[in-house]
């Protein structure tokens, strides 16, 4: 398994870069590329809340803005003490565009908790339930 510190140190760089204006509460996230390439991402929100957006999803989109398909991890860390998981609108974006990716999850120690998304999202709703 590869590691995972340097993809979780450009998320908590990220961190800083979030916009939390209402809830106050900073993320930060790394995505890295099967070809090795980190796209970075935060949190960003609007007086409008569902017009808000997620650090992980923010991630996610820049790549595949910029062409990007494959992806094999995903850095998340936050303000939150113990190991902060995806929402549950960022686990259908990551199973949909991500696929059965490793999940890394940094505390404020900057100890690592890895899961694949699978795990976070068990009976998922796919490509394979539309076809």
């Amino acid at each position: 398994m590869m590691d995972y510190t340097k993809l979780a140190e450009k998320a908590v760089q990220a961190k800083k870069n979030a916009l939390p204006t209402y809830s106050g509460f900073h993320v930060g996230t790394a995505l890295l590329t099967a070809e090795g390439k980190i796209y970075t991402g935060s949190n960003i929100e609007s007086s409008s809340y569902s017009l808000s957006i997620c650090g992980e999803r923010t991630a996610i989109f820049k790549a595949l803005s910029e062409g990007e398909r494959k992806f094999s991890a995903l850095a998340i860390a936050s303000d939150f003490d113990g190991y902060c998981p995806p929402c549950g609108s960022c686990r259908q974006v990551i199973h949909d565009l991500c696929g059965d990716i490793d999940i890394i999850m940094v505390n404020l120690d900057n100890e690592l908790k890895i899961v694949k998304t699978s795990e976070l999202l068990p009976l998922a709703f796919g490509d394979e339930n539309i076809k």
